[in-house]
């Protein structure tokens, strides 16, 4: 009996679940419009209506396609389990923000330094991850969740081998089928490993969730060796701390050049923000790109850029995550009719005739060359976070000191060489076109933007 009422309640049910959330955001945002309560990113008063929009879209497209066949995991059940923590975490700002037509009821929120500021900022990150998490999985309300591809090839693998097309996941369920790839020790480490993943505080790891930790502590066969020692053994980490409070906290150190910070950024998540005091005591921030956080830190530790996390004066030495990995041996078969590559697995939208040609073995000189230029040249470099910059002192970009030349990239053919003309019967010599490699010449440049 029990198992028949089960689909009739989730189908009356949710509708209603839907619309409550609604009703509450609009609540929350009444009172969150005086101006003092604007945090900077993430701000509910701009988070809050945008998440309204998107649950009534989801509403729409769940009326316009029901009986949508969905198994364990699915939309639905990912969807009782993000209105339940919405009401929960609605209920918590509520009990922080002042009542609607009392502007002077309690003015501890309003001040900066305050516990209530500080709860109410955690708060605003979670609302923030939430809205992500529902417009990843539901971009314009229609959901996508079983079709999610995790950044990572090989994290990929692993949820779709061990968790299927779920989306969602217990947290006991899913730590069983980590810890049979990456195990851990049980106690306090696991329940850090919790709160570094469960972005959104709810007791679940959603498949975004987990495409969002993977990318910040790759590689994946050393995934919780960089976590542990990223996150849980380095004094310089901090978890759900906004764009103000980074600039806040770091007002102590201003007179301690090197002091700096680093943490998940909120706007670009799966990316990394550090902020530090540069040698003039300006507070900067700064995400960078294409290059993993070990390698950032190690290079701003050698340009004495990034000595003291946290303003302590020890820096943890994180040379063992920068160890090179060896290249990945791939092994493709022929192209066939099928419509996915058949190493990404992703789908193919065109197909071109390649011919591939291999080029001659490069002297030792060159190859030298090469790798020095490649030394100067950052894979990444630093981009400002789109959130509000502290007027200050932005860092210097990079420098070219060496003007280029035209013919300084890639590979010029010289021209036959002109001979006199000769009487017959003398036989002209066969003369062969030569071939220069030529590379580019190895400019001196300043480190990474991020570094500077």
């Amino acid at each position: 009996m029990a198992a028949a009422a089960s689909p009739r309640g989730k189908q009356w049910g949710e509708p209603r679940a839907l619309g409550r959330a609604v009703k509450l955001l609009q609540r929350l945002e009444e009172q969150c419009r005086d101006p003092r309560l604007d945090m900077g990113p993430p701000s509910l008063r701009h988070l809050l209506p945008r998440t309204a929009q998107l649950l009534r879209d989801v509403a729409k497209a769940r009326r316009e396609t029901p009986g949508d066949p969905e198994g364990p995991g699915g939309a639905g059940d990912f969807l009782v389990i993000y209105l339940a923590n919405l009401e929960a975490k609605g209920r918590k700002v509520a009990e922080l923000l002042p009542p609607r037509g009392r502007k002077g009821a309690d003015e501890e929120v309003f001040r900066e330094s305050s516990r209530f500021r500080r709860q109410l900022a955690k708060l605003a990150l979670i609302f923030s991850h939430m809205h992500t998490e529902l417009n990843t999985l539901f971009p314009g309300g229609k959901y996508c969740g079983h079709l999610y591809q995790v950044t990572t090839g090989s994290a990929h693998t692993f949820w779709r081998e061990h968790c299927g097309a779920r989306c969602v996941l217990p947290w006991a369920e899913f730590q069983s089928l980590l810890c049979a790839c990456h195990p851990v020790e049980p106690g306090p480490t696991v329940q850090a490993l919790r709160s570094t993943m469960d972005l959104t505080c709810n007791g679940h790891v959603s498949v975004f969730e987990f495409d969002i930790f993977t990318r910040l502590f790759q590689p994946w066969p050393t995934l919780l060796r960089n976590w542990q020692l990223l996150a849980v053994n380095h004094p310089g980490y901090m978890a759900f701390l906004t764009y103000n409070e980074v600039q806040t906290r770091l007002q102590a150190f201003r007179d301690k050049p090197g002091s700096y910070i680093f943490r998940p950024s909120c706007t670009r998540l799966g990316q990394w923000a550090i902020g530090y005091v540069s040698p003039d005591g300006s507070i900067l921030q700064t995400i960078p790109l294409n290059k993993p956080l070990s390698q950032v830190l190690l290079k701003g530790q050698r340009d004495g850029i990034y000595l003291y996390p946290d303003g302590k004066n020890h820096n943890p030495d994180l040379t063992e995550l920068c160890q090179a990995e060896p290249y990945q041996r791939i092994e493709v078969s022929e192209q066939s009719d099928s419509q996915t590559c058949p190493f990404c697995r992703r789908q193919i939208k065109g197909f071109e005739a390649v011919s591939i040609c291999q080029a001659q073995e490069r002297s030792v000189e060159v190859r030298k060359t090469a790798e020095d230029s490649r030394d100067n040249y950052p894979q990444g470099t630093a981009h400002w976070e789109l959130e509000p910059v502290t007027p200050s002192e932005p860092p210097l970009p990079p420098e070219d000191r060496s003007p280029r030349r035209p013919q300084d990239k890639g590979w010029l053919a010289v021209a036959p060489i002109t001979l006199p003309r000769l009487r017959a019967p003398l036989p002209l010599p066969k003369i062969a076109s030569v071939l220069w490699e030529v590379t580019d010449r190895p400019q001196a440049r300043q480190g990474d933007t991020e570094s500077s």
